[in-house]
């Protein structure tokens, strides 16, 4: 079994390849020493021990991260996870068959803001 330092170290590098060497380095630098523990958690747990599993590529991943964020109206973190879905090798035509799929499942008004903070996120990267 994994150290938490090896644990740490894993997720730190899937997580910068995922979201970016510059957003890591801007969450890191805002760490206070109340938020310290929670970034060494979402390191080790969230992209040490899930996204660095072998049973789904990135792309796989991003697609349950965005139904998942839709359906719960995480919009902050969506922003963040089309971005990383780029990254990840999806294209901005299979992040719009996402959305759709989540209207069904997840409403309309979901889908409706979904689609908005899409075009917010990807109008400013043009």
């Amino acid at each position: 079994m994994a150290t938490d330092q090896e644990r740490h170290d894993q997720g730190m590098t899937v997580r910068r390849e995922v979201l970016s060497d510059a957003h890591v380095d801007r969450a890191t630098a805002a760490a206070t020493e109340l938020t310290a523990d929670w970034q060494d958690f979402i390191t080790r747990v969230a992209w040490g021990d899930i996204w660095s599993r072998p049973g789904l590529d990135r792309r796989s991943r991003s697609i349950a991260v965005l139904s998942s964020l839709i359906a719960h109206g995480h919009h902050e973190e969506l922003a963040m996870h089309l971005r990383a879905a780029i990254r990840n090798g999806l294209t901005i035509d299979e992040i719009r068959e996402v959305i759709l799929q989540s209207a069904i499942y997840s409403g309309v008004p979901a889908a409706n803001t979904a689609f908005r903070i899409a075009s917010e996120v990807f109008h400013s990267e043009a």
